[in-house]
């Protein structure tokens, strides 16, 4: 099949709740391949998601939040190896082509989410922006609910987490040093490559690792504290690239620097060897061999403690290589919590109307 240009995946596959699915016809994608030509790239469709809900909570020991938001789902990064995209089933649609031009935006986060803190019930807690998809994914530029919802938070000083590979992150920078003034405000640049070429077959659409090592600089200048996120760690393909990631984030001035392993749930395993396959297919035997190495033989691994960072001899070669990096780099792997206690809830202007 001829490549879709400047996209992850190359196809739809069946969603695995349906019965039913379209096949494209084999004649005329051999005739389109013959003649040398590539089929025109795929639309991004912007689809208004009615959610009355905003905030997802979860139990999980993994992860170091409670609570966290996604202002949209799927995503047009298209990022070939995103766990996320088997969540694009649940709405009917693939985890190909349909998880990164099929993009659900909620517009009335800013106001649900206001709600939601103004509640007597909420505690003050940390909250994850951006955990599921990308905040600051292309549409963002244009529909602004990642900013909405920081003003939200800025007003009530509820600590958050930003997780994005978009250099837009800078455009917020004001909210974002105003909560960190507080201590509630930390971002996460993930970067998983400084190879410009994987970086673009891996990434299609999210900004070039330059551009994230310049947001981190100037995001440390704002006076918000920034972590990389190495993430996520393909063994056999970028866990190589380590120590130079780590040198590279340290001068670029991050506190931090974490890093997960590759995952592939459901689906996106067979998304992901038929990419490696078009990409990489003189190495793909090696990749996908440490690839289930470190998930016991499997694509995933969904038991928690071991879903983040695998197991096993690759794994925990790339553990001792990121702590060493981090060693010489002077970072940190990990860093002091957020703080609520600044937390406020603004007063109601129709109080003043009482007195």
């Amino acid at each position: 099949m001829t490549r879709l240009p400047r996209r992850g995946a190359r196809e739809n596959p069946g969603n695995r709740f349906e019965r039913l699915r379209l096949e494209a016809d084999a004649e005329f994608l051999e005739a389109v391949r013959a003649s040398g030509e590539e089929l025109p790239a795929a639309a991004t469709q912007l689809i208004a998601d009615a959610s009355r809900s905003l905030l997802s909570h979860n139990d999980s020991p993994d992860v170091p939040f409670d609570s966290s938001l996604n202002p949209y789902r799927g995503c047009e990064h298209g990022c070939i190896y995103c766990y996320a995209r088997p969540t694009h089933e649940y709405l009917g649609y693939s985890l190909g082509l349909d998880f990164e031009t099929k993009i659900l935006f909620k517009p009335e986060a800013a106001a649900l989410l206001r709600k939601a803190l103004a509640s007597p019930r909420w505690r003050p807690q940390v909250v994850a922006i951006g955990g599921v998809t990308d905040p600051y994914q292309p549409a963002e530029q244009r529909l602004r609910i990642t900013r909405q919802c920081l003003e939200v938070f800025a007003e009530f000083r509820n600590p958050v987490t930003v997780v994005t590979k978009s250099a837009l992150v800078v455009r917020d920078a004001d909210l974002l040093a105003a909560l960190a003034a507080h201590g509630a405000a930390l971002v996460f640049v993930s970067i998983t490559s400084l190879d410009r070429e994987l970086q673009r077959r891996l990434e299609p659409r999210a900004s070039p690792p330059e551009q994230r090592l310049e947001a981190v600089r100037r995001l440390c200048a704002a006076g918000v504290p920034v972590g990389v996120l190495l993430a996520p760690v393909i063994p056999g393909l970028n866990d190589h690239e380590i120590p130079r990631i780590v040198e590279r984030a340290a001068a670029a001035g991050a506190c931090a620097v974490r890093h997960v392993m590759l995952r592939l749930p459901h689906g996106l395993a067979d998304l992901f060897e038929r990419w490696l396959e078009q990409h990489y297919p003189e190495r793909k035997a090696k990749i996908w061999s440490r690839i289930r190495a470190v998930r016991g033989g499997r694509a995933s691994d969904p038991r928690f403690h071991s879903r983040m960072r695998g197991e096993g001899v690759f794994a925990e070669q790339v553990e001792q290589l990121l702590a060493l990096a981090c060693r010489r780099a002077g970072l940190a792997q990990s860093r002091a919590p957020l703080s609520s206690a600044a937390f406020r809830r603004p007063s109601d202007p129709q109080l003043g109307l009482f007195g």
